[in-house]
């Protein structure tokens, strides 16, 4: 399933220059729990953490799933966000919870990296001579 995702982000890397890296993680543990840090604050400490924000044109994309909790977030960098804006992450992260409670986890991702590729290839489109900036691979925590 992993290999697959990874396989999704790069195929929609092949149509935009953003950068889209999805993260699950089982449970908060430590200071995280301690601190009873919602999931979008999680979110945003892992978007920082990876640097996702750390891109040429500030256009990294976090999918974050916390499995404990059953809440996805979706981080955007400035340059992607200002364009893009909260209500249409809302309505990605909403089909993906869709999808996750018909039992559909990795269809439900793949889809969702698709929807964020679309948005990148619209505001972002590939241009020659770009590199990838961040890893594919998903992110178990």
């Amino acid at each position: 399933m992993l290999a697959r995702i990874e396989a999704a982000i790069k195929a929609g890397e092949a149509t935009h220059s953003g950068q889209v890296r999805f993260v699950v993680e089982g449970a908060l543990d430590g200071k995280p729990l301690f601190r009873n840090q919602p999931a979008r604050e999680r979110a945003l400490d892992v978007f920082s953490r990876l640097r996702i924000w750390d891109t040429e044109h500030n256009n990294g994309v976090l999918i974050y799933l916390l499995l404990a909790d059953r809440d996805i977030e979706i981080v955007a960098d400035r340059g992607i966000d200002s364009k893009v804006g909260k209500a249409e992450w809302e309505r990605i992260c909403a089909g993906l919870e869709k999808e996750f409670r018909a039992g559909l986890f990795e269809h439900g991702v793949i889809k969702g990296i698709q929807e964020v590729s679309r948005l990148m290839a619209q505001h972002f489109p590939k241009q020659a001579g770009g590199s990838n900036e961040l890893p594919d691979a998903p992110v178990v925590l």
